[in-house]
């Protein structure tokens, strides 16, 4: 069991920045082609252009065995887009439909996802394809693409405790 706290053996915890607002840090930039929304694509495609995933100190250290994987999970904030729509027009035809059943950056957190193809690891920065946000955008968080990914061990009788 982990307690409270508790450091394991091959674990490393850094100072956490001030939180702002509900606590989001930002962990890198992303770098791609795109500086206007018109330009940028509405979907990311494995085909696309090569964007770069910028990632700043202390959280360079976490990128250890991420270039195991062909695909990762890429969550940023998306920071240009208006947060104050619960019904859109996606197709500009009139017919409105709740955010909650689009994919658009137009949303209360406006929080993008992609799943882009790992082409290259270099130190703090990750070559990616598959993006869909503009230059600048702000990393939230990097993980495994979940359909990839599996447990590193199966828990073993003691792991947990009970009360």
């Amino acid at each position: 069991m982990v307690r409270e706290n508790e450091i394991r053996a091959g674990e490393v915890a850094v100072d956490m920045p001030p939180a702002t607002d509900a606590g989001l840090v930002f962990i890198g930039t992303i770098r791609t082609p795109w500086t206007l929304r018109l330009e940028c694509p509405r979907q990311g495609r494995e085909d696309g252009p090569v964007c770069r995933i910028e990632l700043f100190e202390p959280w360079i250290e976490g990128l250890d065995g991420i270039a195991a994987y062909e695909r990762v999970e890429v969550l940023y904030w998306l920071d240009k887009s208006r947060r104050d729509l619960v019904r859109q027009s996606p197709k500009n035809d009139g017919t409105g439909r709740g955010i909650f059943s689009l994919r658009s950056p137009v949303r209360p957190n406006p929080i993008g996802t992609s799943v882009v193809r790992l082409l290259r690891v270099d130190g703090p920065v990750l070559e990616v394809a598959g993006l869909d946000c503009l230059d600048g955008t702000p990393l939230v968080d990097l993980k495994p693409d979940r359909s990839q990914f599996r447990p590193l061990a199966p828990p073993q009788k003691g792991d947990f405790e009970t009360a």
